[in-house]
């Protein structure tokens, strides 16, 4: 199997082949669950300071931090021209 990776912003690159999710940041358990990340280490901030728009969930547990919005980042992983997730 190939390694696809996808550019996330600002220079940051994740292996496609390990996302599970990318989230919005807003909601209350997707607050909890980057707090847990950092608390266990295993949050990867990659906002360069900037603001958080999307949250990527990993199948190794680890919780990715992008200043890209999800719709951005999903239409990366997918290869497709911009398309409206509902």
């Amino acid at each position: 199997m190939a390694v696809k990776l996808v550019n996330i912003g600002y220079g940051s690159i994740v292996c496609a082949n390990r996302v599970i999710s990318i989230v919005s940041p807003e909601s209350a358990p997707i607050k909890r669950m980057i707090q847990e990340a950092r608390e266990e280490n295993k949050l990867v901030d990659a906002t360069y300071g900037r603001k958080t728009r999307s949250v990527i969930v990993t199948d190794s547990d680890h919780i990715i931090l992008s200043g890209m919005q999800p719709e951005t980042v999903a239409n990366r992983l997918t290869d497709k021209p911009s398309e409206k997730f509902e």
